[in-house]
């Protein structure tokens, strides 16, 4: 469908509703990110995250049959608030001290999308916050948003790898923005950090090895020795491939979105405390937050990894 509405009112509407970074990619043109998704799957880094195998993930036109492009969104979520080296503290991912950001992002992609079929009625559309089978690191390379860095995130010029990204699929052929080019050079801090060598190379993580996976998404009731002996304090998610980054340590700057400040009590958590935590505390804790994916018998069983 030709567009009724121009690209650049598109980006100046998504940056009126507070999104820091918004640029368009074709629908049509992530084919060598499909053969390095493929390839990462045959390898089984997937472990059993079992969505990432999607079929719909490697064909944009099977999650929306009539899209065209993709705008793509950026929220930069960064707080200055460091983690304690404490060893009976726990630690606990930026990206989960505040307000869970699908609540955040999905709020400010409804009323974008929303503006969008109110130009057109035979515009469609269809968004997502890190909630469906696309690959939307990709199409935030291909919109010019940043560029994929060898820790697997997404890096931005403005704000290093602290932001979440969103997505806006429609059915209007709109004007693709360059693609990013990568600036991660010769730079391995990541690699090098990662406790676990879960970086078995640049540009792919084995979430096998991955304490973010072990911590947020690991069903069974205890961890691997491997990564036990190398928690150093997390309890949800890690930071370190992030914190080591050049681009995070120059360029982060704190957010203006307060939804994204923390929660008082998941700055310095007591490691004891989780390791008993009762599911009523749990509730009280994290009120709408993305660390409610993490049951409280997870968390009782990541602090006491930690503790022994």
């Amino acid at each position: 469908m030709k567009s009724p509405i121009k690209s650049s009112q598109i980006k100046q509407k998504a940056l009126e509703l507070g999104f820091h970074k918004v640029g368009i990619a074709s629908a049509n043109e992530i084919g060598s990110e499909i053969n390095r998704l493929q390839g990462w799957l045959n390898k089984g880094y997937q472990t059993d995250l079992e969505w990432m195998a999607n079929p719909k993930r490697q064909d944009l036109k099977r999650v929306m049959p009539e899209v065209q492009s993709v705008i793509c969104v950026a929220l930069n979520y960064y707080t200055p608030h460091q983690h304690s080296e404490n060893n009976k503290i726990g630690k606990i991912s930026r990206y989960g001290w505040g307000r869970d950001y699908h609540k955040v992002v999905h709020k400010k992609l409804k009323a974008l999308a929303n503006w969008l079929q109110e130009q057109d009625k035979e515009i469609l559309t269809r968004y997502y916050v890190d909630t469906g089978p696309i690959m939307e690191k990709a199409l935030a390379e291909q919109a010019g948003l940043g560029w994929i860095a060898k820790n697997g995130n997404l890096i931005t010029r403005e704000y290093g790898s602290w932001v979440f990204l969103g997505e806006v699929l429609i059915n209007l052929e709109l004007t693709s923005d360059r693609s990013h080019t990568a600036h991660c050079g010769s730079c391995t801090r990541c690699l090098e950090a990662c406790p676990t060598n879960a970086i078995v190379e640049p540009f792919v993580v084995d979430a096998n090895l991955c304490i973010a996976y072990h911590t947020i998404e690991n069903r069974n009731p205890e961890l691997p020795a491997h990564i036990k002996s190398n928690l150093k304090g997390w309890v949800a998610g890690c930071d370190i491939c992030q914190d080591v980054c050049p681009w995070n340590q120059r360029f982060a700057q704190e957010t203006n979105i307060d939804d994204f400040q923390p929660y008082p009590d998941n700055l310095a958590p007591q490691l004891t405390e989780l390791a008993e935590i009762s599911e009523e505390d749990w509730n009280k804790q994290f009120p709408a937050s993305a660390l409610r994916r993490i049951k409280p018998e997870m968390l009782q069983r990541n602090a006491r990894a930690n503790l022994q």
